[in-house]
């Protein structure tokens, strides 16, 4: 029990304990703890100059036992009246501070690991073949994304503009994006690098990972359908990727971890997790449109698992890089409510989203606001909060080439 009265219904207690970096009126960023409805200023509270640098990065690549330190003394901190006297003053309400951009993000890696999303693209897609690709079973696909377009939540989708092509036309023109998407995912936040030529084996994932964070990549299907063969994604991704404010320490998970679907193949060895004790995670996933709940994709059913995830980019002898940032690529599951993104939800714009106002959406509208939220269970025998990601659809700034 906590001397700080927690609201009942708190995704923030002392089992989660997830990081973020704030101002006040100040306008100093640093780094602050979410508890209940607190941020509690660490700089002040430690009196350690690493939470006063505007950035987690600093205090992630100390490594894993300064991380195990700090939860261990927030949680005596915060339980044991004794410390009250220093500790309240430097709790700060949490609607009167400004969210940052938790990490200065070193790489972006998405990857495209829920299956029932890669089938259901699939089945759109190559109607007359295999919905899988067939290397899917037997590796995480992924593509490395632009680091420099990461924001924090909040930050206005500014629709993009690009080249399309529908199968229809003749030649290509250019213009702001006619379907832009979301991708519901979750993310992964590294503190620990790694050598260059030295792969990260499975084991050594809550060696290297922080914590978790939510996504959204927001995607621009018209731009992305036109420019990815042969290379992959491209404009249709790196214009914006946007991240919640809190990543979520993997301690305050260990509640959640869950095994993997059943893999169909046998994997190569550095990906076999079989009888090892594995990192899928029951995170529950809510997509808000307008205020609206349309999906509720779950995490939990996930093919392939963030280790499996990291083993891969590494497997090469890539080297890892504090703030290098990972996500899953979009969940969706077996119903039509837990789809990740919109050209699942409408299929491919086939089968428009009725609203319960009446109107109807295939893809994205300027003025419309799009909310991921996500809770685990935790480790009290309660649920903790990711916290949400939100972005509200501007027009976009240019009709056309000059």
């Amino acid at each position: 029990m906590s001397w700080l009265p927690l609201p009942d219904d708190t995704g923030f207690g002392l089992d989660n304990l997830p990081h973020g970096v704030f101002s006040d009126a100040s306008g100093r960023r640093r780094t602050g703890v979410a508890v209940g409805d607190a941020v509690l200023d660490l700089a002040a509270v430690t009196g350690d100059d690493v939470h006063a640098t505007g950035t987690l990065n600093a205090f992630l690549a100390r490594g894993p036992q300064a991380w195990r330190d700090l939860r261990e003394q927030l949680t005596t901190w915060l339980t044991d009246e004794e410390h009250r006297g220093r500790v309240e003053p430097h709790l700060l309400p949490r609607d009167g501070v400004t969210l940052h951009l938790p990490v200065e993000v070193a790489d972006y890696v998405d990857f495209y690991s829920s299956r029932h999303h890669a089938e259901n693209l699939g089945r759109m897609f190559r109607p007359d073949s295999p919905p899988l690709t067939p290397n899917w079973q037997h590796l995480p696909i992924g593509y490395h994304g632009r680091s420099g377009t990461v924001r924090v939540s909040g930050t206005p989708v500014v629709r993009p503009s690009g080249q399309r092509k529908a199968p229809t036309d003749d030649a290509p023109t250019f213009g702001p994006s006619q379907r832009l998407d979301i991708e519901a995912e979750v993310g992964f936040v590294v503190g620990t690098p790694s050598d260059l030529g030295t792969p990260v084996p499975l084991g050594g994932f809550a060696d290297h990972v922080f914590g978790v964070c939510l996504v959204n990549d927001w995607s621009a299907r018209d731009l992305q359908s036109w420019e990815y063969v042969p290379l992959g994604p491209f404009l249709g991704k790196s214009f914006l990727t946007s991240v919640s404010p809190w990543v979520v320490p993997l301690a305050a998970l260990q509640a959640a971890r869950v095994a993997p679907p059943a893999r169909d193949v046998p994997l190569l060895p550095y990906l076999d997790d079989a009888g090892a004790d594995p990192w899928g995670l029951d995170i529950a996933i809510e997509v808000r449109l307008n205020g609206e709940l349309v999906s509720c994709p779950p995490f939990g059913l996930v093919y392939w698992t963030p280790a499996q995830q990291l083993a891969h980019t590494t497997v090469n002898g890539a080297s890892l890089r504090t703030g290098d940032l990972f996500a899953s690529g979009t969940v969706s599951g077996p119903a039509k409510d837990q789809r990740g993104s919109f050209i699942e939800l409408s299929w491919g714009g086939q089968e428009p989203l009725t609203l319960s106002d009446g109107s109807t959406r295939t893809f994205l509208e300027d003025g419309d606001v799009v909310t991921l939220t996500a809770t685990a269970p935790g480790t009290g025998g309660g649920r903790i909060s990711l916290g949400e990601v939100t972005g509200r659809v501007e027009p976009s700034h240019r009709e056309g080439p000059r």
